[in-house]
């Protein structure tokens, strides 16, 4: 059966209380990777992958999740500023679908609206060079999507008092 994928909170709720998350910015070129500490409280970069086939891109991904014994996947989902889904959501989804069934880890869909651009306007404020940021951005835009998913997590635990 293949794992549920689902938007951030209720795949959650598939996940143990603790353990590490590995986040993912899918490009159509790359895929940024970011992992969080058991704690989720930190989301840190890993690499950025280089698009192929997508069973060698579901395969590294794996690798990489089993090495960091990880719990769950956030997918960053591309949504449009009015809040519709484009031919990247759709794209992004059906990835989802594919990962899906070669994994029982549960994918959570996290909106990832305007995470490269505000990844891009800090690397620019650091002084990166366009080169640098080209070969960064994408793991940046993951660590940005995780932490964000990671944040909202801690939010909502706090609020319900556990």
């Amino acid at each position: 059966m293949p794992a549920p994928v689902l938007p951030l909170i209720e795949a959650a709720q598939f996940w143990p209380e603790s353990g590490a998350l590995i986040g993912l910015d899918l490009g159509t070129k790359t895929i940024g990777v970011a992992v969080s500490d058991p704690a989720r409280r930190i989301a840190t970069g890993v690499e950025t992958i280089t698009r192929k086939a997508f069973t060698a891109d579901a395969a590294r991904l794996l690798a990489l999740a089993a090495e960091r014994r990880v719990v769950g996947i956030v997918l960053g989902l591309p949504v449009n500023m009015d809040g519709s889904e484009g031919a990247r959501a759709q794209s992004t989804r059906a990835f989802a679908r594919n990962l899906s069934g070669k994994t029982d880890l549960s994918i959570a869909l996290w909106d990832e609206r305007l995470s490269t651009a505000a990844v891009e306007r800090e690397l620019i404020a650091a002084d990166v060079s366009r080169a640098k940021r080209a070969k960064v951005i994408d793991e940046h835009a993951a660590i940005f999507i995780l932490q964000g998913a990671l944040d909202r997590l801690t939010t909502l635990k706090r609020e319900s008092g556990t």
